[in-house]
């Protein structure tokens, strides 16, 4: 037999799980945005894992002093561009690509985690 208590005790397991699960869901979702979306309100992505797309272009590949590879790159919407830098050794040469990545204000940059050509 359930005694009230525990009735009251099973349901706000039922109530507050689901809520949890779907705020820590919304908080690993980065946010999506464009270039020109995003440099006109540095302010509020300053910090903030984002998705973005656009057009490569000036692609820029090097070696650090530590012999690590990285590239940098600008990505446009056709109206704005950002640059994006990665570690690594560029996938995408040219076209479109999506960035995920750490968006930082002071630099104008994007430090990719991951880059998809498209």
């Amino acid at each position: 037999m359930v005694t009230r208590g525990r009735m009251a005790h099973i349901w706000l397991v039922l109530l507050v799980l689901p809520a949890l699960g779907t705020a820590a869901i919304a908080q690993d979702e980065a946010a999506r945005t464009s270039p020109s979306e995003l440099l006109g309100n540095g302010g509020l992505f300053d910090g903030k894992t984002i998705t973005i797309s656009g057009t490569v272009a000036n692609l820029r590949e090097g070696v650090s002093a530590a012999g690590k590879g990285y590239y940098t790159f600008d990505l446009s919407d056709g109206t704005e561009s950002v640059r994006v830098f990665s570690i690594g050794r560029a996938r995408c040469k040219a076209g479109r690509a999506t960035v995920d990545g750490t968006f930082e204000r002071v630099r104008q940059q994007i430090t990719a985690t991951r880059v998809r050509c498209r």
